[in-house]
């Protein structure tokens, strides 16, 4: 049975909107890299990253130049992606538009600040270590300068589930 003003295929897959925080933080946790958009002139450009996470900032690292860094001194607003799960499913093998990819999404808006001073990077690739490893690291003086931080405060953020099975009057 069809249902009135409905198309076929929004019947058998939906979208969910994760609203607590707890789920959305469990989602980026469960990632290793996040995909960092910037955009300057008009000309947007995407880096998949390492990251840490400490509270309502995102931490990133990466070298002190090049292209990245001229874009987040030009324009530091930013948006950023974890995707979680890529298992294709579908509703008939035969029918295209019946299958998706079932995931898990976030997505942050916010705006870069560059980290100078020596004991806060040293801070900040601690909490980074701790998205990858429950060891304790340590970190050189060398390695601690050279590397650029960056904290990215989220002002924005949103995560869905995506390809979740819909709710029918056969499945409720």
């Amino acid at each position: 049975m069809l249902w009135a003003g409905e198309p076929l295929i929004n019947r058998f897959m939906r979208t969910v909107f994760i609203e607590n925080r707890e789920e959305i933080e469990a989602v980026i946790k469960a990632c290793k890299t996040c995909y960092l958009a910037v955009s300057v002139d008009d000309k947007p450009y995407v880096l998949p990253m390492n990251f840490g996470l400490d509270g309502d900032t995102v931490i990133l690292h990466s070298a002190q130049e090049g292209r990245l860094w001229e874009s987040i001194r030009q324009n530091p607003q930013v948006s950023i992606n974890w995707t979680l799960g890529e298992e294709l499913a579908w509703q008939d093998v035969r029918v295209g538009c019946s299958y998706r990819v079932k995931s898990k999404s976030v997505i942050v808006e916010g705006k870069v600040e560059i980290v100078e001073d020596y004991d806060e990077k040293y801070r900040c690739l601690s909490l980074m270590m701790e998205q990858y490893s429950d060891r304790e690291f340590k970190f050189g003086k060398p390695s601690v300068k050279n590397v650029g931080i960056m904290k990215v405060h989220i002002e924005e953020i949103s995560a869905k589930i995506f390809g979740a099975k819909a709710v029918t009057p056969w499945n409720k």
